[in-house]
């Protein structure tokens, strides 16, 4: 399948390649979505009253406040306005088989983003940042990613996410009532940033270029100055932020990570290669994959175990200290108080000894873990 066989007149558009690639008929969103992210829909799905709940918040929600606002203040693409991007939003609901083609709107704002957002039919928005920042394969795999997202039901729980998110900073004077909102946003920003992952996924599918993926998150995250970064390089930092430090830098991770709805980018470029070296991907790619006309006979505690084994699996496997303490705990390791004092002080288990001097080093952490939680939010909040 090429750009040249689908996309109308956008495919006029010089730098679209012409290259073939896979189309993927009837293809279910379990195909590619991460088991912690599959596990929450299924659930979700499978709830009688579900549907019915979600038209009565509706109502709460200003979605159509949002819709009209981008109708009326950006540039809705079309085969008239930003046609290139029109042909790759043809092209991705084309290769991921999504009937109705979402409404796509490019927002002037210089940082680049990307978000799929509503309740009745999800529309997309792209970032000014963000189109001038990637090349044409680059970008393919964003609007694969938002598309992803529109195949999968995320936008009406990302909706629901901003909709929370702004309400318990307009509650937060309230002493409950704010902490109770929160610990809702908490619960959902863990799995949206599952759900992050899964539409990385999806961008891979729609794209079906490795490279450009990784290179387009490493622009997300240094800028368009390719010729001074390197894709391997940028792939250490995610080894050497998952294996580094000592059980400080654990817990300061975990603060860092948790007011962010999307993983970092450099953890977003190593899940994208290793799921894309697994026979899972290897088998929709030959076109063995599950279809969405078997989403109805999904088993909600066969998407649970799942999810449970991916987790699972990723603490026996992770380096990061916390992660491989917890695996030794499991497995029964002993002196577990040697082993704490060893990791907190970055030394042996029995080498407490020297240790006192330690606490000054890590007084800085602190700090560092909350000196700006809410930098995590600012470019990456919003979808991409």
């Amino acid at each position: 399948m090429t750009d040249d066989n689908h996309g109308g007149s956008g495919s006029g558009h010089e730098s679209v390649p012409s290259r073939q690639r896979r189309r993927f008929p009837g293809i279910s969103s379990r195909a590619y979505e991460h088991p912690a992210d599959r596990s929450a829909l299924v659930a979700l799905r499978k709830l009688s009253g579900f549907d019915t709940v979600f038209k009565a918040l509706s109502g709460l929600l200003p979605e159509r406040s949002l819709r009209l606002l981008f109708l009326s203040d950006s540039v809705r693409v079309s085969d008239a306005q930003f046609a290139h991007l029109n042909t790759m939003l043809r092209d991705a609901c084309y290769i991921l088989d999504l009937e109705k083609v979402p409404p796509m709107y490019v927002n002037q704002d210089p940082v680049p983003n990307a978000m799929c957002i509503g309740l009745d039919e999800p529309i997309i928005i792209v970032t000014t940042g963000l189109v001038e920042l990637l090349d044409e394969e680059e970008m393919r795999a964003v609007v694969g990613h938002e598309v992803g997202h529109a195949l999968s039901g995320h936008s009406v729980y990302r909706t629901i996410l901003l909709f929370l998110t702004n309400l318990a900073l307009k509650v937060a004077w309230i002493p409950l009532g704010n902490v109770a909102i929160m610990a809702i946003v908490t619960a959902l920003r863990e799995w949206f940033r599952k759900s992050e992952l899964s539409a990385d996924r999806a961008g891979l599918l729609v794209g079906q270029d490795l490279q450009a993926s990784m290179r387009g998150l490493m622009k997300i995250a240094g800028g368009n100055h390719l010729h001074e970064m390197n894709v391997d390089a940028f792939l250490e930092q995610a080894e050497e932020y998952e294996a580094g430090g000592d059980l400080r830098d654990s817990v300061l991770k975990i603060l860092n990570v948790l007011p962010r709805s999307h993983p970092f980018t450099t953890v977003r470029a190593a899940e994208l290669k290793k799921w894309a070296a697994t026979r899972d991907y290897q088998r929709i790619m030959d076109g063995h994959y599950p279809r969405r006309d078997e989403d109805k006979d999904t088993s909600v505690s066969d998407s649970f175990r799942q999810s449970a084994a991916s987790y699972a699996s990723d603490v026996r496997s992770s380096k990061d200290p916390l992660m491989k303490l917890v695996t030794d705990i499991a497995g029964g390791a002993g002196d577990l108080g040697g082993k704490l004092r060893g990791k907190f002080t970055g030394g042996a288990a029995g080498g407490s000894a020297n240790s006192g001097g330690s606490g000054g080093s890590g007084n800085s952490g602190p700090d560092t873990g909350s000196s700006d939680p809410g930098s995590g939010n600012s470019p990456e909040d919003g979808g991409k």
